[in-house]
């Protein structure tokens, strides 16, 4: 497993912005598809992104996609997601998880997820 830690959360207004960072420990950060959940209150965890090994492919939630935009810097051993126009419906617990398995153009099953970060809080009010 690789250990991931969030940060960046914090309360923005609606229409604002805000860019997570997911940092990981370990050399094996480039061996990892990543990907971003979020839950909100009394909700289930849901998906928001997620990103290859390389970076070279993404997919998003359709709730988020054209808002939010996940990348990463393997020499940093960091994922970063990018939050412009946010929504109070964005508030909610935000964590990064690492998965061993293949990339897939489809909202991965946290269960495939190996490596979980304890989350950052992001809050957007109206």
């Amino acid at each position: 497993q690789v250990q991931l830690v969030e940060t960046g959360g914090g309360l923005v207004q609606a229409g604002g912005s805000l860019r997570l960072s997911c940092a990981a420990s370990g050399r094996t950060f480039s061996s990892y598809t990543i990907a971003w959940f979020r839950q909100g209150p009394g909700k289930e965890r849901e998906f928001v992104a997620s990103i290859s090994r390389s970076g070279s492919s993404t997919y998003y939630a359709d709730s988020v996609k054209g808002r939010f935009t996940i990348s990463r810097d393997n020499a940093k051993n960091t994922v970063y997601l990018q939050m412009n126009s946010l929504k109070p419906e964005d508030t909610a617990v935000y964590y990064c998880a690492a998965s061993s398995g293949a990339f897939l153009y489809r909202s991965p099953d946290s269960v495939s997820f190996d490596s979980w970060g304890q989350g950052t809080q992001v809050t957007v009010s109206s």
